[in-house]
């Protein structure tokens, strides 16, 4: 493992997309701890792309338009319901200062399915990991999974610290009904506006 994957993974994690959206909004609305779930479900969720990129499925899904196109709309659906629940005054990830004791099992499932039913993850890892392997074909798969794993470590802490950053917000923004409104509008237009970029998204 090299200094230089460890920068790229870094940049990669920070960067916000759904996982980081789904964790602030879980933050800002049932808390801290309801947060380490949310990051926790957005990593596990990595696992089965790693496994495809690995095993070369990825290859499949990149060149099978019907496969890709079916994990793609699922996808852009599970978007656009999340953004619904953005909305509901008593969604899934509803801002509300006494919001209802949800599982954590519940928050974490939701996170692995943003990332499981993007079929853009496994061309990602298919495209990022191979440039830092030794090259030995022996040892290609280890080195593959071992990078992985990396990357899915650095996944948790990054989403952890994004859901304690906006646990932290909680207090004061909740305060305000009508920031706690906005603050829903706008996850709901951010989940949203993801749909619809997955939804023009092509396998190459």
């Amino acid at each position: 493992m090299s200094l230089h994957f460890l920068l790229t993974a870094l940049v990669v994690v920070i960067a916000p997309g759904t996982g980081v959206i789904y964790t602030l909004a879980i933050g800002l609305g049932r808390g801290r701890r309801a947060s380490l779930w949310a990051a926790l479900g957005c990593t596990i969720g990595i696992v089965p792309h790693l496994l495809a990129a690995t095993l070369g499925l990825a290859a499949l899904l990149h060149t099978s338009a019907l496969l890709f196109q079916a994990v793609k709309i699922a996808g852009v659906l599970y978007l656009l319901w999340l953004a619904w629940q953005a909305l509901q005054t008593d969604g899934a990830l509803s801002l509300r200062p006494d919001p209802s004791p949800e599982a954590g099992i519940r928050i974490a499932r939701r996170g692995a399915l943003i990332n499981i039913l993007n079929p853009k993850l496994s061309l990602f890892f298919l495209a990022l990991l191979p440039p830092f392997l030794s090259g030995d074909p022996a040892t290609a798969t280890a080195e593959m999974i071992g990078l992985g794993s990396i990357f899915m470590a650095l996944t948790f802490v990054v989403f952890a610290l994004y859901g304690a950053f906006a646990a932290a917000a909680r207090d004061r923004l909740l305060a305000s009904r009508r920031a706690m409104r906005w603050l829903s509008r706008g996850f709901a237009a951010v989940f949203a506006g993801l749909a619809a970029r997955l939804a023009v998204e092509r396998a190459a």
